[in-house]
């Protein structure tokens, strides 16, 4: 699973040329509708992935490696079930 990840991260930094990802690229990241749709759910508290503020910025952001994180142990996950 870090094998995973670590490519995950890799291919994310080299998307979005960033360890740090907007609403945007989380929407995009994350396949989710869109950066509204990121937004509502941060603010429900159901977001999958630990979001925080900058001082300075608007906004929400998340760390490449915690998404990375995040989609290998989704795909880690649904393997296990398929056995």
């Amino acid at each position: 699973m870090q094998d995973l990840a670590s490519e995950l991260e890799a291919d994310l930094l080299k998307l979005y040329d960033s360890p740090i990802l907007t609403l945007k690229q989380l929407h995009k990241a994350l396949n989710f509708r869109s950066a509204d749709a990121v937004k509502q759910a941060i603010l429900r508290g159901v977001f999958p992935v630990h979001t925080f503020e900058m001082p300075n910025r608007r906004g929400k952001f998340a760390l490449a490696k915690d998404v990375a994180i995040f989609l290998a142990e989704q795909a880690f996950n649904k393997e296990k079930e398929n056995d």
